[in-house]
């Protein structure tokens, strides 16, 4: 089976981190991963963070956490600009 990566977008709510949207980033970790290190944000837990970034590798239908980033609402503004921006590039370089 082919391996995927996802960037989940994650809310905190009373019952927990709930998904409410994700970017499908493509079968290339190399690729994948330089377009989540350019994300904005921190690694460090805190109840203050209900907005969470998840670098997700689904391999054979499993998903894996590979790492987690904790945002503001502005990080968060910023980050779905820079992964729009990320795989517009990388579609556009394929044609």
């Amino acid at each position: 089976m082919e391996t995927t990566f996802y960037i989940k977008f994650t809310l905190k709510t009373s019952k927990g981190f709930e998904s409410y949207g994700q970017f499908f980033i493509g079968n290339d970790r190399f690729t994948a991963d330089a377009i989540f290190e350019k994300l904005s944000g921190n690694n460090k837990v805190n109840e203050n963070n209900i907005l969470q970034l998840d670098f997700i590798e689904m391999m054979n239908n499993l998903p894996v956490n590979i790492k987690v980033l904790r945002c503001t609402l502005n990080e968060m503004a910023d980050n779905c600009k820079v992964i729009t921006k990320e795989l517009f590039k990388k579609m556009a370089l394929k044609e």
